[in-house]
C-alpha cells in the first residue's frame, strides 16, 4: 500500500528525533502545535481522511464532514497554506489559507482559523465545522450547486419570439408492464383523436403500427411527443393505464404551434448551444440531509442573449394568410429584405407541403417575369431605355421559333417601358436573340439568379438560365420559357437585387459556425453592383407594371414595383408575380394557377394583411 504523506512526516519525524537526540538534550525544542497543524493541512491536502480526522479530538465527526466537503464540492484538489501560529500555553490558533481546485476551471479560496490543546505533551486538533470553513455550523459541510443559466428565446427580425423554453411531455408505454399492448394502444389513440377533434396539431397513431413498432422495440416504447398544454389534456382523457407514463422533457416550443413550423424546427436544431449560455455556481452550506442553509460564494449563470432569426412574425403570417386563399393550388410566396438579404417569410399551402420546400427549391419556367433581367440586358447591353420604340408585333418569327403575344395581342410600335408593362412576348424574345452567347445567363447570375448559396437551416436553389449555345434557347429564355427555371425563393432574389442596386446575401440565422456560404464554402458575398442606368430604366418599367399594365390590379398596395408572369407548359400554365415595395421584396407561384392575375390577387391579399397589422 502507498503510504501517505502523513505516515511519511512520521516516519521522517521519527528518523530525525534519534539522529539529532544529542543535540535535542542541549537544545530544548519549543513546546508548539506547529508541526500537528502542518500534518492535518497536509492530510487534508492529501484527502487523507484517516490522517486527518485522527489529528482531532473527534474523530468520527471530523472524518465524516471533512470527507461530505470534499465530496460536496466535487474538487479535483486543494491547496493548504499555514500562514501564522499563535501559541499560548497550552492553547495554539493557526491561520491558513484553503484553495480548493474546483471543476470547470474554477477555484474557491478563503482563509480559516483552527485551534489545536495540548493534553500531556500531545497536541491535539480541536475539532469544529469552521475548521473546514468559518461560516460552517454544527453538522454542516460545504457543496458546489450548479446556477443554471435561463435558456434564451429565439426572435424574429420585428422582436416577436417564435420559441421559447418550455416542456414537452412523451407518452411512454412499457411493454414489460402491459398485458394487452394493443388494447393499451387503442386506448391512447382514443386520448390522442379525441384531443385533436380540438386542436388539430395533436399528433394521432395507427393501432395496428403503433402496437407492432412497439412489440418489436421491447421495452420503453415512445408513443408521442405532446405539448406541455396537450400533454396534461390528453394525460387527463387517458387516465391510469397500466404501463403507461408521461415524462416531461425540457424544449423550446413555439407560442403559436402554426407558425413556420418546418423552419422553426430546422432553427432549434441549429441554434440550440447558442441558447444555453454560461452557467453559474454557487458553494452553499449543507446539512447532513443536503438542505441549503446559505451562500458562503457564487457566480451568477451569464444568460446567452436572444438568438434573432429573419423570419418576421407580421410577414411571414400575412403571407401565410394570402396563399391559403388559394390553398386548392400548390400556392406559395417568398418574402426578403433587399437591404439585408434577411429571409422574412416562406409561405406555402399544405398542397404546396406535400412535395416539399416547393417556394425554396422548385424549380418552374418563371414566365414573364423573368423579362426583368431581359429589360436589364437590353439596356446594359443594346443601349435600350424605357422610353426606346420597339416593336411589339402580335407574333414573331426569329430563327424558325413563332413566338406568340397572349391571346396574340399587338401594341405595333411602342416604348420599352409600355411593352415591359403589358408583357409583350415578341419584344423582348427579340432583345435575347440579339444578346451574345452568354450574356443573358451572365445577366440573371448578376440579379442572384443561378447562384449557389448554402444557407444555414434552409435548402435553397435559385434557378438556372441556359448559356444560348443554340439560337432558339436565346429567344425562348427572353421571355422565361424553353430552359429558364426559376423558384419563387429565386424570383424574390432578383426582385431584391433590383431595389437593393445590388443582390444581397440571403440570411435565415448566424450559427456558430458562420452564415451563408456561396458555392465553394466561402462566406457568401454581395453581388457586384448593378449600373445605375440599367436600375434606373429597370425601376421605371417595373412601376409602370402596376401603374398601368398587367399588374394594376395591386395599384392600390402602395408604391409596388413588380413584373407580372404566366409560364406556359404541356396543359397550363403557372401563375408568377415578383417585385417589391419599400424594403420587402416578393415572388409569389401559384403552380398550374392560370393567368398572373390570380399571383396579383394573391401578392394584394398580403399586402392587405401586412397593412391591417400595421406592418412594413
Amino acid at each position: 500500500m502507498r503510504p501517505t504523506r502523513s505516515h511519511l512526516r512520521r516516519i521522517l519525524a521519527a528518523v530525525s528525533a534519534v539522529s539529532l537526540v544529542s543535540a535535542a538534550a542541549c537544545t530544548p525544542r519549543p513546546d508548539v502545535a506547529d508541526d500537528v497543524v502542518k500534518d492535518f493541512l497536509g492530510d487534508l491536502e492529501d484527502r487523507d481522511i484517516d490522517g486527518a480526522s485522527g489529528g482531532t479530538d473527534a474523530v468520527d465527526v471530523a472524518a465524516e464532514q471533512i470527507d461530505a466537503t470534499w465530496t460536496g464540492l466535487q474538487a479535483d484538489g486543494l491547496d493548504a497554506t499555514l500562514n501564522d501560529v499563535k501559541t499560548n500555553g497550552d492553547v495554539s490558533t493557526a491561520m491558513y489559507t484553503l484553495d480548493w481546485d474546483l471543476p470547470g476551471d474554477r477555484n474557491f479560496t478563503y482563509d480559516a482559523t483552527l485551534t489545536a490543546t495540548k493534553s500531556g505533551s500531545d497536541w491535539t486538533v480541536r475539532w469544529s465545522p469552521t475548521v473546514m470553513h468559518p461560516d460552517l455550523g454544527n453538522g454542516q459541510h460545504l457543496e458546489l450547486r450548479k446556477v443554471a443559466a435561463q435558456t434564451a428565446d429565439v426572435v424574429g427580425s420585428d422582436g416577436a419570439v417564435l420559441l421559447t423554453p418550455g416542456i414537452q411531455w412523451r407518452i411512454n408505454v412499457d411493454t414489460d408492464k402491459v398485458t394487452d399492448l394493443s388494447g393499451t394502444m387503442r386506448k391512447i389513440a382514443a386520448a390522442l383523436e379525441s384531443a385533436h377533434s380540438r386542436d388539430d396539431s395533436v399528433p394521432t397513431i395507427d393501432v395496428a403500427t403503433a402496437t407492432s413498432e412497439a412489440q418489436d422495440a421491447g421495452g420503453t416504447y415512445s408513443v408521442a411527443v405532446l405539448s406541455d398544454l396537450v400533454g396534461s389534456q390528453v394525460s387527463d382523457i387517458l387516465g391510469d393505464v397500466d404501463g403507461v407514463s408521461f415524462n416531461d422533457e425540457p424544449t423550446m416550443v413555439r407560442p403559436d404551434p402554426g407558425f413556420a413550423p418546418d423552419i422553426l424546427s430546422r432553427i432549434s436544431g441549429l441554434v440550440g448551444d447558442d441558447l444555453e449560455g454560461t452557467d453559474g455556481w454557487e458553494i452553499v452550506k449543507a446539512t447532513s440531509g443536503g438542505a441549503s442553509v446559505g451562500s458562503v460564494d457564487s457566480v451568477a449563470a451569464t444568460p446567452a442573449p436572444a438568438v434573432e432569426v429573419s423570419l418576421s412574425k407580421e410577414v411571414q403570417t400575412a403571407a401565410q394568410l394570402a396563399v391559403d386563399t388559394r390553398d386548392d393550388a400548390q400556392a406559395m410566396m417568398v418574402v426578403l429584405r433587399p437591404s439585408t438579404g434577411e429571409i422574412l417569410a416562406v409561405a406555402q399551402t399544405p398542397k404546396a407541403d406535400e412535395e416539399g420546400d416547393l417556394a425554396l427549391t422548385g424549380q418552374y419556367p418563371p414566365g414573364s417575369t423573368f423579362k426583368m433581367i431581359t429589360a436589364a440586358a437590353g439596356v446594359g447591353e443594346q443601349d435600350l431605355t424605357a422610353a426606346s420604340m420597339v416593336g411589339c408585333p402580335s407574333t414573331i418569327n426569329l430563327g424558325g421559333r413563332t413566338v406568340t403575344n397572349y391571346n396574340g395581342f399587338s401594341l405595333g410600335t411602342t416604348t420599352l417601358r409600355n411593352a415591359f408593362a403589358q408583357s409583350c412576348n415578341t419584344t423582348f424574345a427579340e432583345i435575347s436573340t440579339n444578346l451574345p452567347e452568354g450574356k443573358l445567363k451572365d445577366v440573371a447570375a448578376d440579379f442572384g439568379l443561378g447562384r449557389d448559396y448554402d444557407i444555414p437551416g434552409l435548402d435553397t436553389i435559385t434557378g438556372s438560365v441556359p448559356t444560348g449555345e443554340v439560337m432558339l434557347d436565346l429567344t425562348e429564355s427572353g421571355y422565361g420559357q424553353g430552359l429558364d427555371l426559376a423558384s419563387p425563393f429565386g424570383m424574390a432574389l432578383v426582385a431584391a437585387t433590383v431595389a437593393n442596386g445590388r443582390t444581397p446575401v440571403p440570411t435565415l440565422v448566424e450559427t456558430g459556425t458562420g452564415g451563408t456560404k456561396d458555392a465553394d464554402g466561402e462566406a457568401a458575398t454581395e453581388g457586384d453592383p448593378i449600373d445605375q442606368h440599367v436600375l434606373d430604366n429597370l425601376r421605371e418599367m417595373m412601376r409602370a407594371v402596376v401603374t398601368s399594365g398587367s399588374g394594376s390590379a395591386i395599384s392600390g398596395a402602395g408604391e409596388v414595383y413588380a413584373k407580372t408572369g404566366e409560364a406556359e407548359y404541356n396543359g397550363g400554365s403557372h401563375a408568377w408575380f415578383a417585385g417589391y415595395r419599400g424594403d420587402l421584396a416578393f415572388a409569389t407561384l401559384i403552380v398550374g394557377g392560370g393567368g398572373s392575375e390570380h399571383a396579383v390577387a394573391v401578392t394584394s391579399q398580403f399586402f392587405t394583411e401586412l397593412d391591417n397589422a400595421g406592418g412594413e
